[in-house]
Formats: C-alpha cells, sequence, structure tokens
C-alpha cells in the first residue's frame, strides 16, 4: 500500500503506508528523540499536528502500554523514514501500525524525513495532510492542505481536557489541583508523589478550585495556543484570580499560561522544540543540563517588574523558566516529569512541594 504527504508549499512525497486507511490533517512538526515514541504518540500536546520523527528506525521495541501519557494516540498522522514490522521487546503488545490502525491513525514511511526537518528548519511548521487511501486526487488533496484554517484556530485543549474532575490518591496528605489542559499521565504521577491530586477541567473557575482548598496548583501541559481567546477568557482568567492566593507551577502550556496570567504575552516560534535534548541554564546558579520539550510557542522575555526569567535555552535564548519576586509561583517550559536520560529538572517537583510547605510557615 502507498501514502501520500502534502504540504501546504505545494511539496507532495510518496511513501509506505501503515496504520490506518483514512486522511488526517494537522501542523507538520518534528521530535529529535531517539526513542519514546508511544510516549510522543500519546502525549496530547500533539493534538492537531502531524508527527515526525528524525531518528530513522522507528518500531522496533513495538507497544507497550505502561509508556503511555494518555489513552489514545493524539497525532493525526504519524511521518518515519523506515517502519520496523518486526520488533523485538519481551513487553511488547503489538506493533506500530496495528496501534496506529487500533486508533484510526494513518502512517506513512520511506519519506525523507532529513530533507522534510530541514525544510521545517528552515521554512517553519505547515500544514501538511497524510491520505494511506486508494486513488486520491493529490492536486486536490494539496489544495485542501493550503486552504484548511490552522489547527491552533480551534481550542484544542478543550478537546483533551478531562470532562469532570478526577481524584489520584498520593503518598502525602497534602492537596493540589491540577488545572487539566491536555496533562501526560507522568505529571500526574509526579505529583502524585507529593500529595493527593485532584484533576479538573480546563475550564474550571478560581471558584470552584479555591471551594476545594488546595495546597497548590499545578497547570499542565497542553496542546495550541496558550492566548487563543477560549483559554484567555478560561483558564487564564481562573489562573489570574488564583495567583495571589496559592502556590502555583505551571509545566509547558501551563508555564504560558501563567505567564499571561501574571501579564505577559506569548509568540509561535518558528518550528518549536521538541526532543529529548535541549540545554537549558539556570541564571542565578549558572548550572546547565538537558531537558525534555515539546511546545510550539514561548513567552516573551519583557515581563513585568515583579516576573523574574529563571532559565533559559542555550539554542536559541528563549525563556524556559519564570519566578515571582515575591509570590510562591514557578513556571517551567520544558518537562520536569520526563527525564530524557539525565534526571536533572526531576527536583522541580520537589521545589513546588517547598513552595507548598512554605506557605504554611
Amino acid at each position: 500500500m502507498k501514502a501520500l504527504l502534502a504540504l501546504e508549499d505545494g511539496t507532495l512525497l510518496r511513501g509506505g503506508a501503515f496504520g490506518a486507511r483514512t486522511t488526517a490533517f494537522g501542523e507538520i512538526v518534528f521530535n529529535t528523540n531517539m526513542t519514546g515514541y508511544c510516549e510522543a504518540l500519546t502525549d496530547p500536546s500533539y493534538k492537531g499536528q502531524i508527527l515526525m520523527m528524525t531518528y530513522p528506525l522507528i518500531g522496533n521495541y513495538g507497544v507497550q502500554p505502561e509508556t503511555f501519557e494518555s489513552k489514545s494516540i493524539q497525532p493525526s498522522a504519524f511521518v518515519i523514514r523506515e517502519n520496523c514490522n518486526h520488533p523485538n521487546h519481551i513487553k511488547s503488545e503489538k506493533t506500530l501500525s496495528q496501534f496506529l490502525e487500533s486508533h484510526t491513525i494513518p502512517g506513512i514511511s520511506d519519506v525523507d524525513t532529513r530533507m522534510l526537518t530541514i525544510k521545517i528548519r528552515e521554512h517553519g511548521t505547515l500544514k501538511a495532510a497524510v491520505t494511506t487511501e486508494r486513488n486520491v486526487d493529490s492536486e486536490k488533496l494539496l489544495k485542501e492542505v493550503a486552504s484548511m484554517p490552522h489547527p491552533t484556530e480551534t481550542n484544542l485543549v478543550a478537546t483533551v481536557s478531562c470532562k469532570e474532575s478526577i481524584t489520584h490518591h498520593g503518598n502525602k496528605k497534602r492537596k493540589i489541583v491540577l488545572i487539566d489542559c491536555g496533562t501526560k499521565q507522568s505529571i500526574i504521577t509526579g505529583c502524585q508523589n507529593i500529595g493527593n491530586v485532584i484533576q479538573v477541567p480546563y475550564d474550571t473557575s478560581s471558584k470552584e478550585i479555591e471551594d476545594l482548598e488546595p495546597d497548590g496548583v499545578l497547570v499542565s501541559n497542553g496542546p495550541g495556543d496558550p492566548a487563543h481567546p477560549e483559554i484567555m477568557k478560561t483558564t487564564v482568567e481562573t489562573v489570574k484570580r488564583l495567583s495571589g492566593g496559592f502556590p502555583m507551577m505551571g509545566i509547558c502550556l501551563g508555564h504560558q499560561i501563567l505567564s499571561l496570567a501574571l501579564g505577559g504575552e506569548t509568540y509561535k516560534l518558528k518550528f518549536g522544540h521538541r526532543g529529548g535534548n535541549q540545554p537549558v541554564k539556570n541564571l542565578l546558579s549558572g548550572r546547565s543540563f538537558i531537558t525534555s520539550q515539546n511546545h510550539g510557542f514561548a513567552v516573551k522575555p519583557e515581563l513585568p517588574e515583579d516576573i523574574a526569567v529563571a532559565e533559559i535555552n542555550l539554542n536559541d535564548g528563549t525563556v524556559e523558566s519564570i519566578r515571582h519576586r515575591s509570590l510562591p509561583i514557578l513556571s517551567v517550559q520544558y518537562h520536569p516529569e520526563a527525564a530524557p536520560g539525565p534526571h536533572d529538572a526531576h527536583h522541580l517537583f520537589a521545589r513546588f512541594e517547598e513552595l507548598m510547605e512554605g506557605s504554611h510557615a
């Protein structure tokens, strides 16, 4: 079976089809991880996007449900160089193709992912489509891609957030409210190590959260534009109202939402940061470390006087962390719950715990 990949700039590539027999649209982005394709495919931050892996061989250790970050595949399609149809791992339950097919997601292999990565780095992310269906009119597909609205025009957070509150019992009596903008399971697990977790929908009001009497509030990762009108009207407004009353922490999209709530601004990056090899420098200690990241937007460094930039990305100088100068509030653009090899960023959950303990001192 053959597949097509169409880009808004007119590029049309043919490759091998795997996964479901269907057509899907999205914003094509690349991830530089050598491993972790199961985690990436189930990360809600990829909603609305077509995920491409830069590492050439994908699927070689199969699919292991214990690694999933959510219950379903989140990207609309998957693009790789070489698909391994005969994985070898004791915990593997199915092949990559079977996994995609079970979630009605198309995949295309045998395409030049190096060329595509260079194209995205030079021109920025592109609207795209992947089809594995028979007898598709390629010119019509290209026109559909060119005319489609950009995925970030949709409130993607609403499609991945929980619909009602969920309680996750933790290892300590402390109570943490997790505002779910598309949270990963590993963030929930990280929070459970320092308290009980109440996971609430992204549009939960500040009054509803106050009534839960939390010791701290964490704003999760998620997909899309943090300054989308629906997010500004709901999550950003809620965080703004809560910011003076509770210790708070944001991760990825949550970092951007916190920054907006505190008076900052965000902008779209040319091609984003997606992978496990992003170097970050702490401006206070001078220490540098490697982080896992997955985002297409960033916080502008021009912030109100009471907000300090705490860390920057060593590749492009973008803001990686902020802290409030007087309130117990911090946020990070990277993922402290996702160890790319080093565990350098795991201390952030302990730091959040310290903020909560300090607020009761």
